[in-house]
């Protein structure tokens, strides 16, 4: 199982998904370029001091980006609630920008499209939310929470 941020624009969410990441041994992949200043500095806060444990591997951009597993997009755009999908422990579960989401031709890379049960006329749950509410699930799935 691994976590990947598509250009994400929030250095404290992307430090929060790092430390969750972390502490639930999930690798984080992250597809650049970043909304902000990829650094130490500006993920410390969020993410401190599990940064030094986390497995973090950064791609320049999306086409350098080769998930071994099955993409499992997490999207507002889809039918597929996150629930009802059966998670593999190879799958790569991957959210979008804060600001944007992912563009079409990520969008179709994907194997799967999830979305998150919301109340009518909410837009979005924060990302690093969103990320932890799916991968508890794929974790709890596949036997993949740490011992």
């Amino acid at each position: 199982m691994r976590l990947a941020l598509y250009q994400p624009d929030i250095a404290q969410n992307a430090a929060s998904l790092i430390r969750l990441g972390a502490c639930l041994g999930v690798p984080v992949d992250i597809v650049e370029p970043c909304g902000f200043l990829f650094s130490e500095k500006g993920f410390r806060r969020a993410g401190m001091d599990y940064l030094e444990s986390a497995s973090v591997t950064r791609h320049p951009s999306w086409e350098a980006f080769r998930p071994q597993g099955r993409l499992i997009l997490v999207t507002t755009r889809a039918t597929l609630a996150y629930t009802g999908f059966a998670f593999a422990a190879d799958d790569v579960i991957l959210l979008g920008r804060e600001s944007a989401g992912v563009p079409d031709e990520v969008h179709a890379a994907a194997h799967a499209r999830l979305r998150i049960p919301m109340r009518e006329g909410a837009r979005s749950i924060n990302v690093a939310q969103a990320a932890a509410m799916v991968l508890g699930e794929a974790l709890r799935q596949t036997d993949g929470f740490p011992a």
